[in-house]
Parts: C-alpha cells; sequence; structure tokens
C-alpha cells in the first residue's frame, strides 16, 4: 500500500510546474472557492499551506483542529491542485508564551525577546520540543492518507531571525554538552584554544558561555564553534520533524525553504533530510536594500541550491510583487515576473511557486504584495504570469529532473565564511562577496557552476576555484594536492592558509602553508588596504587591486600580475605554477573587472572569445529529454543586441527590455 502511494506521489510530483503559496487562514472561507478557480485559471498545479497557522490548528494545548485545513485542501484539490503543508513551528502561540515564557530566547544582551512577529522561540528549550512532536505527530497522522497532500515543508526559512538567538540557559547548556562531545575533556578545549590568554581558561564545561556581550571581545575560538553549533542546533531541530512525518507518511516529499547563501545554518547537512531542496528569491532585494540583487547573485544563489543535493530544485517563494513591510519596494517592470521565472528554470528549477498569492490586508507583511493586489481582482502581474505559465510549461516538462553538470566548480564552505566574518580583516572583505566575484567570471563565460563543501569530489572538474581559503587542515591539504597533481586546474586566493579549524593561527610553515608547496610560491608580507588601492600590471596592460595585498616571493610559480605602486612595486601579486599534471593560480589581491577577465581568460582559454559583448544578457544552457534550449535573458530595461554562437546559428538577436527568447535545438 505504501509503495503504490509512493509511487503515486512521484508520478504527482514530475507533472508539478507552478504554484503559489496561500493561507486561506486569512480570508472569508466564500473566497476559497474563488481563489482555487483562478488559480486553475492561472495554471496553478500546488500551494504551500499553513506554514504559520499553529494557532488555528491548536487553538488550546492537546485540542487539534485540522477541519478547516481540511476543507482548504478539498477545495484547492477540487480544481487540481495538490498541497504541501507547513509545519507552523516559526510561529508559537501566545497562550503556550503565556504558560512557558522560557520559550522565548534571549540575545547577546541578556535580554528575552518578547511575543510577536516569528521564530520567538529557542528551538533547544525542550518544553517547546514536546509541543512540537505532539502536533507535527498529529498533522501527519491526520494528512498521511489525504490524496492531495503530496509533500511537507519544515517551518519556515530556519536560522531567518535567529541572528543574535538564542543565548538563553537551555543553550548555554546544550553548547556545554555539544563541546564535550567533541573535545572529551577540558584540558583539550583549553589547549586548542589557547584560553590562556587573558586568563580564560576553563575548570569544567559548564564555564564556557553562550557569547553575550563583553567589554572587549570573545576569543575566536568560542565564537567560530558557537556558530557550528548553532547551526548543527538549527540542523537537529529540522531533523527532529522530519524524521517523524518520514516515519508516518513516508510517501509523502519533505523539503525546507533554504534562503541561498544565507549563513546561519549549514545547508549541505541540513539537505541531508530533505527529499528535495526548496529555495526564496526575492531579486529586487527587500525594502531596506535597494537596488536588489545583480543577475549574477541570483543566478548564484540558485546554482548553490542545485548543489546542495545535487539534484534539481523548488523555487517554494519567489517574488511576484513589491516586498514591504513600513517601506514598499519596487514594484516589478512589465517583464519581470517572466523573467526571474525564466532564470529559476535555467538554473534548475523543477517547479517555481510564488509568494503570495494575494497581498493581505493586515499584519507585518500587509505591504509585501503577491500576485493579486488587496481587493483579490486578478491585474497586470497575474496575467504576465499566466502567460509565462503557458510559455514556459512545456520546455519544463522536457526539462524535468534532468541536472545540469557544472563545467567548474567553486568551494564552498561555511566555517571559512564564519570565521571570515569573525575576523574580516579588511571591513569590506567578505566571502561571499569574493566567492560572487569569482563566480560572475563563469557566469560571463556561459559556464554552468556546481558548489562543493569540502567533502566534496574535486576530481569531477577539471577547474576548482577555492576563495578565502583561511581555515585549514591537513585532510583538505592532501585533497587539494591529489586533485592538482591529478591533472586538476586550483585557483586560489589571498588568505589561505591562515587558521588551523579551531580559529588559531598557524605557524609551521610560511603562508600559504602547505599548499605553498604545489602553488610553488611564498606570502614574503601582507598590507590590508584599508582606505586606498595599489596599481597593478599584467600582460602590457595596468589595472588596480584593493582590499589586500599577499606579496608573493615565487618559489617555481610564474608571476602573471606584478604590483605596480607603493614599497612592494615590482613584487608578484598573481601567480601559475606547474604541479605534475596540474595547475594552481594564486591570487594574492582583490582585482579590479579588467585584470579579473584577463586572469580567467588565461584559465579558461576556450571562452576569451566567448565573453558576451551585452553583460546585460544573461545565456544559460540547458539540457531536456528531447531538446537543448538556450535561455536569452535581457536583465536590463532597454532593449539589447545578444550575438550568440555558431552552434545556435550565430546571429544577432535583439531583445526588448526584460524579454526572454527561449531557443530549441534538436538532440542530434
Amino acid at each position: 500500500m505504501k509503495e503504490n502511494m509512493s509511487k503515486e506521489t512521484a508520478k504527482i510530483m514530475k507533472k508539478i510546474r507552478f504554484g503559489v503559496d496561500y493561507y486561506p487562514e486569512h480570508w472569508p472561507r466564500e473566497r476559497w472557492e474563488t481563489d482555487g478557480r483562478l488559480m486553475e485559471e492561472l495554471g496553478i498545479s500546488v500551494v504551500r499551506m499553513a506554514e504559520f497557522a499553529w494557532h488555528k490548528m491548536e487553538p488550546r494545548e492537546g485540542e487539534y483542529k485540522f477541519e478547516w485545513l481540511d476543507e482548504a485542501v478539498r477545495v484547492m484539490g477540487a480544481h487540481g491542485i495538490y498541497t504541501v503543508l507547513g509545519t507552523p513551528t516559526a510561529a508559537p502561540p501566545a497562550w503556550m508564551i503565556e504558560k512557558h515564557p522560557q520559550i522565548l530566547p534571549v540575545d547577546s544582551q541578556g535580554q528575552q525577546k518578547g511575543f510577536g512577529g516569528r521564530h520567538h522561540d529557542c528551538q533547544s528549550n525542550e518544553i517547546y520540543r514536546t509541543y512540537i512532536r505532539n502536533l507535527v505527530t498529529a498533522l501527519a497522522e491526520h494528512f498521511k492518507e489525504n490524496p492531495f497532500v503530496i509533500g511537507w515543508q519544515i517551518d519556515n526559512e530556519l536560522g531567518n531571525s535567529h541572528e543574535d538567538l538564542c543565548m538563553c540557559s537551555s543553550c548555554r547548556d546544550h553548547f556545554a554538552q555539544w563541546l564535550q562531545k567533541k573535545y572529551g575533556t577540558i584540558e583539550a578545549l583549553n589547549e586548542a584554544w589557547g584560553t590562556v590568554f587573558w586568563s580564560q581558561t576553563y575548570d569544567h564545561f559548564g564555564q564556557v558561555p553562550a557569547p553575550r556581550q563583553t567589554p572587549t571581545a570573545h576569543n575566536p575560538s568560542l565564537l567560530l564553534n558557537w556558530k557550528r553549533f548553532c547551526s548543527d542546533l538549527v540542523v537537529d531541530f529540522h531533523k527532529m520533524q522530519a524524521e517523524i512525518i518520514k516515519k508516518i507518511a513516508p510517501h509523502q516529499k519533505v523539503t525546507h525553504n533554504l534562503m541561498g547563501f544565507y549563513d546561519k545554518t549549514d545547508y549541505f547537512k541540513m539537505s541531508e533530510d530533505l527529499d528535495f531542496a526548496s529555495n526564496d528569491q526575492y531579486p529586487t532585494g527587500y525594502y531596506f536594500d535597494p537596488p536588489g540583487q545583480s543577475p549574477a547573485e541570483v543566478a548564484a544563489c540558485m546554482d548553490f541550491i542545485r548543489s546542495v543535493k545535487r539534484k534539481n530544485f523548488w523555487m517554494m517563494e519567489l517574488e511576484s510583487g513589491p516586498t514591504g513591510g513600513s517601506i514598499i519596494g519596487q514594484n516589478p517592470r512589465p517583464g519581470q515576473n517572466r523573467l526571474w521565472t525564466a532564470q529559476c528554470v535555467a538554473h534548475g528549477a523543477d517547479a517555481i511557486v510564488y509568494f503570495r498569492w494575494r497581498t493581505c490586508l493586515f499584519g507585518s507583511e500587509q505591504f509585501w504584495h503577491g500576485i493579486l493586489p488587496h481587493q483579490g481582482v486578478p491585474k497586470r502581474r497575474y496575467y504576465e504570469i499566466r502567460e509565462t505559465i503557458r510559455q514556459l510549461s512545456p520546455v519544463m516538462e522536457d526539462l524535468n529532473g534532468i541536472v545540469t553538470k557544472g563545467e567548474a566548480a567553486i568551494l564552498f564552505s561555511y566555517e571559512e565564511d564564519w570565521a571570515i566574518q569573525l575576523q574580516p580583516q579588511h571591513p569590506e572583505l567578505t566571502y561571499s562577496g569574493t566567492l560572487l566575484k569569482y563566480y560572475k567570471q563563469l557566469y560571463q563565460r556561459h559556464l554552468p557552476v556546481d558548489f562543493l563543501p569540502p567533502e566534496g569530489d574535486f576530481s569531477e572538474y577539471p577547474v576548482l576555484i577555492a576563495p578565502l581559503l583561511y581555515l585549514m587542515n591537513r585532510k583538505l591539504e592532501r585533497k587539494l594536492t591529489d586533485y592538482v597533481k591529478g591533472g586538476g586546474t586550483l585557483v586560489l586566493t589571498m588568505r589561505t592558509g591562515v587558521m588551523d579549524m579551531e580559529n588559531v593561527c598557524m605557524s609551521r610553515l610560511p603562508l600559504p602553508g602547505a599548499l605553498g608547496a604545489i602553488a610553488g610560491v611564498e606570502v614574503e608580507e601582507y598590507d590590508c588596504l584599508l582606505g586606498s588601492q595599489v596599481s597593478v600590471a599584467y600582460g602590457g596592460q595596468k589595472g588596480t587591486a584593493g582590499k589586500w595585498c599577499d606579496i608573493l616571493a615565487p618559489l617555481t610559480a610564474e608571476t602573471l600580475v606584478t604590483y605596480d605602486s607603493d614599497y612592494y612595486k615590482g613584487k608578484g601579486a598573481v601567480t601559475v605554477n606547474r604541479c605534475e599534471a596540474g595547475l594552481v593560480y594564486y591570487v594574492g589581491t582583490d582585482l579590479d573587472e579588467g585584470a579579473m577577465e584577463w586572469l580567467f581568460d588565461r584559465i579558461f582559454p576556450d571562452t576569451a572569445g566567448s565573453r558576451p559583448g551585452n553583460p546585460a544578457v544573461e545565456q544559460t544552457v540547458r539540457k531536456g529529454a528531447f531538446k537543448d534550449y538556450l535561455f536569452l535573458l535581457n536583465h536590463s530595461a532597454k532593449p539589447q543586441k545578444a550575438a550568440v554562437s555558431g552552434s545556435w546559428g550565430g546571429e544577432e538577436i535583439q531583445l526588448e527590455p526584460f524579454e526572454v527568447r527561449i531557443l530549441e535545438k534538436e538532440r542530434s
């Protein structure tokens, strides 16, 4: 029986293309039928519902009310629309907080947060977890045989709203247990962290604090391990719910709406409990962050989410209207809803779920707009999305489940990101910013990209880019060395090999540590370019660099770029070294755009002539079961021309503002 149900769910999942986030609890029952009809006419086949409706489900402790949700699922099902249910654990109800105020989280100043908003919870609190186990069990039992419920989203954007949370006594105790499991003895922790500094030596694990604010600064080793602990706590919180659902309803799928490069939680670890990954994307950014994300950054986010499980993903929230709270963001221009949707498909989305169906009349997101305006009457965005669905559905049917394989890989490590956040060394140096700068060079060359964790298989890729490999261990050193000697091309950057995995400076070798042997270079000294730039020279050209200078002394490496100003004029800035069958590039500074393009023309010589004459037009290829597809995406508000390669006709194509053109080619 269960095997048949699993097969049926899999069959349904393959047919789903478009959906919307729907909140029936916000609207009168008599409106649900109208919404279902309008969704059916739009081409919607799935809704996500109920991820914030805890009080509606459990108005009093232990009293579960699912009849309203049964009816909402039924109404949608009558219009051929399936449901992904959200567990509502991002919004514990007021009665629970009144009875158990210790569920509320505590920030780094020691202040307990109040009820309201969402994620007003401590995820280590056992009382809270007991309520969750009871509710999720009841939900899964109730809906396990509903033919229109095909899956579950655990919570909502886990880690969101928890940046400075939680540092209560429960979290501190769980941190102590986590540390004891990792180190075994307090003496081992003291040795690893160097707690002799400032008399921070601990006598037992219970003395190690949650890192609330101090008069000066915490030990960087403590801070890095706190970030690791927080990530593991969120993963465990998610796992607790996923295991309940998988035990009761194994035929229904489990997902979570991830948030691109959001860094609270290690998505590689979290994805182990997902049947498929989902993502939330708001290309205009949020109302407090204009002008939004660049097209390359949006593309990188989606390539990353595709990489966490190495399979296609769902876009669980795609912006459909202006974002907003007290301030309202920019309204999508005509064509942008289609453009954003096509870009999702180009980068591996098997299903697009728009946020949200109708703009809410009340609450914190009453100006976070949906497909329908407050009045609930279809207007421009509705009709544009309807046409988009009709255009893209046949293409998505051919592409469904076929995963794009990257031609290059970027090494992505949450631990490296966390360590750079804690000690950026230059206020403008960020892990994600550096990563995106290198990604952009691949994006401009129309090269598909995969992101790999340190545990990934490097040998699958001819080129591996490892930006800001700040933390280092011998296992990774050996793995990178083997990759290069086996014929791979490795790109390293400044601040490589600075720290061990405990965030303690390494001293056994000059920078970049043991990787200096394959890079054929030593860092003589370094310079933080705070408030200044330096000139560089390369290939008969001049340029600039900023943020940081590793002053390089080649051992066996060839110098490609030299510094052209300051006391290190003439010294190496970028080198390349042949190591057995492979190559290692070491980029010791933050190069300007022109120098980066010149360098990547060397790394990818076959693409030297393929950089787009018009960077406003993205060109991405996806292979389907029967055809290949070239997505031409004009991200500009102005008409643009795009020259396509000879294999796609070699023409120059005129594109209107925000136009999407998809060229098709039969598989030979």
